[in-house]
């Protein structure tokens, strides 16, 4: 059995931008959730960013338990919807970026393969996703079931999600 596990690559949940007051406090409390459920031997799949925030979650859990048996590799997938949903938002307002993340977030928690493969990866980048991990979690969630969303909102006008999926 294996599992697969997605979180944002929130810049906030990095320890370097650590304050006070956590502006992120319940997508944190989803992602560090999501990556303890993971198994000891974790793959991090995602852009540059994504992997450094994957990295630092997976060093701030305890990573103690059971060996790995062979063929139980886990994946950490890091990715995230448009980050254009007001104008607030990083990307500033896009009339697009509510349909798209819609259609991104039901096919993610369908599990939707064809839909996931179908996901406009060009528009994604023109609306800010970080969405380069999309094929890779299409080919991990092959099979899989999903298990549970922790977390889907756009704080910031940015779309996070936190989704776990099981595959036997």
């Amino acid at each position: 059995m294996s599992r697969i596990a997605v979180v944002p690559g929130c810049l906030a949940l990095l320890p370097a931008y650590a304050s006070l007051r956590d502006p992120v406090a319940p997508l944190r409390v989803a992602a560090l959730s999501a990556v303890e459920w993971l198994g000891p031997d974790v793959e991090v799949v995602g852009s540059d960013a994504g992997r450094r925030v994957g990295a630092a979650l997976l060093d701030e859990v305890a990573r103690a338990g059971a060996p790995a048996q062979p063929g139980d590799r886990d994946r950490l997938v890091v990715l995230n919807g448009s980050a254009c949903r007001t104008e607030k938002a990083p990307g500033y307002l896009d009339p697009r970026a509510e349909a798209y993340d819609a259609l991104l977030g039901a096919a993610l928690a369908g599990p939707d393969l064809a839909a996931l493969k179908d996901v406009d990866l060009e528009l994604g980048r023109e609306l800010l996703a970080d969405v380069e991990a999309l094929p890779a979690l299409v080919d991990a969630l092959a099979g899989a079931e999903l298990v549970s969303v922790d977390y889907a909102d756009a704080p910031y006008g940015v779309q996070y999600w936190v989704m776990r999926w099981e595959r036997p």
